[in-house]
């Protein structure tokens, strides 16, 4: 498989965003049950909605506050999202 990237990701509501891949391929990734269950509290920071929008899109993956927290294109693709 051919590497994959994440091209552009909008929030979209609650913890939603919507990922729009290289290969023009979507997903809408919601962040809230892996947040809430997380024991860290670098992670936990991440509840408030005013941090959590503040995510970018870095070297084709997605990422907050300087790779404070970040996830893989390839398995945000494949529907993974572990911290």
């Amino acid at each position: 498989m051919k590497s994959i990237k994440i091209i552009e990701a909008k929030y979209l509501n609650d913890y939603r965003i919507l990922l729009i891949f290289s290969d023009n391929s979507e997903k809408i990734i919601d962040f809230a049950e892996l947040l809430r269950k997380s024991t860290y509290p670098n992670e936990k920071k991440y509840l408030d909605k005013n941090i959590f929008k503040q995510f970018k899109v870095d070297y084709g993956d997605l990422i907050w506050n300087d790779f404070d927290m970040c996830f893989q294109a390839k398995n945000l693709y494949k529907g993974m999202t572990r911290l």
